[in-house]
């Protein structure tokens, strides 16, 4: 699923020559499989060297946060443990360069591999490690030093909001198509309203953690470090636990279309939350607590978002066929439904590890 991007002539060459970066000959491959960004791998000598994006300005209106909360995170992301990339500046020593939208170039980390899902338990125990090391070294930020570049990213009452909204305004052959995926949300939306006002610290997240956004060692499979930060803000562990979580026990992919495929894997939700207790002491006991309806709430939330869209006619994402938005909304349904049978599961192995 991508989000639309309107289109301009580009030519990465000289969009890279405006970078500080050594005059060498250049050689760029489009990598497609982002969702948001027009991105490039950029090579020398027939090795990566630099990844140039375009950064969606119709996601991401405040370029300028963006980047700042990236630069600002960056400068605490650094361990042992954490080989973080890093923002190439311009000849003006800028974060980005605007020409036919904003571009930056990011180091590019040698070696290095994503995975869109895992049946690994050591892939999902070095995902938890990573995510646990992310969150351990942002756990003395400041917040207020971080701009809201989506308000209301993760916010259940906006987008309630929205859903109600589209479903007072769409068309009856839509309304009718995803009737049963309109009826589970009308069910579930005031259970996780509830949950909402559960008082939580507020910390500095991802705030998209799925799988594909970790990168790991293409020779040991250690975790690297995150990437695409650009979703970088405020929010609540639980977003990007429920994240990580949902892209990482389901062995299907997120717009699986045979619902018997959407999985809850025990074993590697036991290996996630192994390589997260490596940082247990960053979360506190209510924080523990929300984790397991925070995995119910994050599949339910995009769930949300693609059904609406879907009610509004497709407006927001890319779409490949007619129904694709709801497809995705009901795997997204389907996996929170999964989620919700193993809450009591979730709880039992949480309160396990926690408190060993």
């Amino acid at each position: 699923m991508e989000y639309k991007l309107i289109t301009m002539p580009i030519e990465p060459a000289k969009i890279l020559s405006h970078f500080s970066v050594p005059k060498k000959e250049y050689v760029f491959e489009p990598i497609n499989n982002g969702l948001i960004n027009d991105t490039y791998l950029v090579l020398t000598t027939n090795k990566p060297a630099y990844i140039l994006q375009r950064i969606n300005n119709n996601v991401f209106k405040n370029v300028a946060g963006v980047m700042q909360n990236i630069e600002t995170a960056l400068h605490v992301l650094k361990s042992k443990n954490y080989s973080s990339v890093a923002v190439v500046k311009t000849k003006k020593d800028t974060s980005y360069h605007k020409e036919n939208g904003f571009w930056r170039v990011l180091s590019y980390i040698d070696n290095s591999t994503t995975y869109n899902t895992t049946k690994s338990n050591n892939i999902a125990f070095e995902a938890g490690r990573i995510v646990g090391e992310f969150h351990s070294l942002l756990s003395s930020e400041d917040v207020v030093n971080y701009q809201d570049t989506i308000p209301d990213f993760h916010n259940l009452i906006h987008r309630n909001n929205q859903f109600f909204d589209a479903l007072e305004k769409a068309k009856k052959e839509r309304t009718a198509a995803a009737k049963d995926a309109i009826e589970f949300a009308e069910e579930l939306l005031p259970d996780l309203l509830d949950f909402c006002f559960t008082e939580l610290p507020i910390r500095v997240c991802h705030n998209d953690t799925k799988l594909n956004n970790i990168l790991f060692s293409k020779t040991t499979d250690k975790a690297l470090c995150l990437i695409d930060l650009d979703t970088l803000m405020k929010g609540y562990f639980y977003y990007d636990f429920g994240d990580a979580v949902r892209t990482i026990v389901n062995t299907a992919p997120e717009d699986e279309k045979d619902l018997s495929k959407i999985t809850f894997s025990e074993d590697l939700f036991t290996s996630f939350v192994d390589g997260l207790i490596t940082h247990n002491s960053i979360l506190t006991k209510e924080e523990i607590a929300s984790l397991p309806q925070g995995t119910v709430f994050m599949p339910f939330i995009h769930g949300l978002r693609a059904l609406t869209d879907f009610l509004q006619n497709d407006a927001y994402y890319k779409v490949a066929y007619p129904n694709q938005n709801l497809d995705r909304c009901v795997s997204l349904f389907e996996f929170s439904k999964k989620a919700l049978d193993k809450v009591d599961y979730m709880n039992a192995i949480l309160k396990k590890k926690f408190s060993q």
